[in-house]
């Protein structure tokens, strides 16, 4: 099978794609696939479902290329497909949520759908960005956000995206979703009064750059070294009094320094551990290692995510059942 060279056109690289050339397909939507994943992720809360919409939108594209019109815009049809595929899987599939998002009344915690953490090494198509665009496309991954927006129905949360997060206009998101621009204008004020009243309430708020990185990565050393020596007390002190901490799949969280540090003390520091910063969603991120004697090793406890709100601790989520090798750390540590 013959390859399209690198200097090839978008338009020549479509003709070649259409005579079966896959090379071709991948060369043409290769430049789109990385954000159109995250694009997928925040609509669905999920790093397994959003490869699984991916996938689809690709599959999708290369059998219907023949309809592309080489005049409209690559992004906009992709985005498109991306869309309608998640749009598709949250009518099929339960919201993802946090702990901290429990409210009676709900669905019996076994049916329960949890938000998943998001790598950022899946985020490096955002340098490319200019500093404004990516500061707002760094924000729209962040826990906090993805949570509320999972509040929303999916076509609320696809009009807030396009418009707000990719900067399509009213007029493309309404070609996009088959709908009116005043039908998008209305759904854009929706959401965004939905959001405002989710994001109001939500202690992590706050991006790794908020409070300087030189703070951050002071921070990433203290509390990586209470951890490691047990200081339940420095700890704390650390945190914001509105601080909370949740670990699913576990429906229990707490709130508030005092339920911190009971849980710490009564449970958590029974353990001994080691941390391995890394980053998830935008935010200071840490592999957890709990040492069992039984292997004589560090055992993965898990992915924590924390939230930070200036130089303070605003919220803890810890992923117990993460895959620490999506973050590009080890499972395990030798002694």
């Amino acid at each position: 099978m013959d390859l399209v060279g690198a200097s090839a056109s978008d338009a020549q690289l479509v003709a070649a794609a259409r005579s079966g050339d896959s090379g071709a397909f991948g060369r043409l939507v290769a430049p789109y696939v990385h954000e159109l994943h995250t694009h997928c992720y925040r609509m669905l809360g999920s790093v397994h479902d959003a490869d699984d919409a991916v996938q689809e939108t690709l599959t999708r594209a290369w059998r219907a290329l023949d309809r592309f019109e080489e005049r409209g815009a690559l992004r906009a049809w992709l985005y498109r497909i991306a869309t309608n595929r998640c749009l598709t899987a949250i009518e099929r599939r339960s919201r993802r949520e946090l702990p901290t998002d429990l409210q009676s009344g709900n669905a019996p915690i076994a049916e329960r759908a949890w938000l998943e953490p998001y790598p950022d090494s899946r985020l490096e198509w955002m340098r490319e960005l200019a500093p404004e665009t990516r500061a707002v496309a760094r924000e729209s991954v962040e826990l906090a956000f993805v949570a509320a927006l999972q509040h929303l129905s999916g076509r609320l949360r696809a009009v807030l995206l396009l418009r707000e997060v990719l900067g399509f206009s009213a007029r493309e998101v309404a070609t996009l979703l088959q709908t009116t621009v005043a039908g998008v204008n209305s759904a854009l004020q929706r959401s965004r009064a939905a959001m405002t009243d989710r994001i109001a309430d939500a202690p992590q708020r706050a991006t790794l750059t908020a409070a300087g990185e030189e703070s951050v990565r002071a921070l990433a050393r203290r509390y990586t070294a209470a951890w490691e020596a047990g200081d339940v007390p420095a700890i704390v002190a650390m945190l914001t009094a509105d601080a909370t901490y949740a670990m699913p799949p576990l429906p229990t969280w707490y709130r508030g320094p005092d339920s911190i540090r009971a849980f710490l003390t009564g449970a958590a520091m029974t353990h001994r551990w080691r941390f391995l910063a890394t980053g998830a969603n935008s935010q200071l991120a840490f592999g957890t290692y709990r040492w069992d004697a039984e292997h004589g090793a560090w055992l993965s406890g898990g992915l924590d995510v924390l939230s930070l709100r200036g130089n303070r601790i605003a919220g803890v989520v810890s992923f117990l059942t993460a895959d620490l090798t999506t973050f590009g750390l080890p499972r395990r540590l030798p002694t």
